[in-house]
């Protein structure tokens, strides 16, 4: 098969949004894919983003936030947390428990676990990165489903 083909199918996959392409010519073929077959490869977790901060207008009634106006002005009744050591999300993503579908998940609730141990997954922008436990003890709670999308700061687990 011609380079020229091959780059010009590169080029196309990077084009669209297909995961893979395949193309047979007789008996030669060529496929093309954007992720690793078999698995999830893990990168390094991105940075957390910048957070800033701004205060409301002084000396006169401000906008409600958009959760103040859902509510009615209240706050949202969130649910208490267990006792223990909060692990929460470093990025917006999709969480999952376990490496690929077919896997065990990472932990369990009642499981040991050691300042290190992978917890879950987030999945932010094609990239996989791996969520660790920063203290060592027992998982208390998991706070998230596998698939679940996750926002900056959610509490995921519990370690007690």
């Amino acid at each position: 098969m011609d380079l020229r083909k091959i780059k010009k199918l590169i080029d196309l996959l990077e084009e669209s949004n297909l995961a893979e392409i395949e193309i047979k010519e007789g008996e030669e073929s060529v496929r093309l894919a954007r992720v690793p077959k078999g698995g999830m490869s893990y990168a390094p977790p991105a940075p957390a983003p910048m957070i800033i901060h701004h205060e409301a207008p002084r000396g006169g009634q401000g906008m409600a936030s958009p959760t103040e106006a859902a509510t009615g002005g209240r706050a949202p009744a969130t649910p208490a947390l267990p006792d223990g050591h909060v692990v929460r999300s470093p990025m917006v993503g999709t969480f999952y428990a376990s490496p690929n579908p077919e896997a065990a998940a990472f932990v369990k609730v009642g499981q040991t676990v050691k300042a290190g141990d992978t917890l879950g997954i987030i999945e932010a922008m094609k990239m996989f990165n791996p969520i660790e436990a920063d203290v060592s003890g027992t998982v208390v709670a998991i706070l998230v489903e596998n698939g679940q999308p996750v926002e900056f700061d959610e509490p995921m687990f519990v370690i007690g």
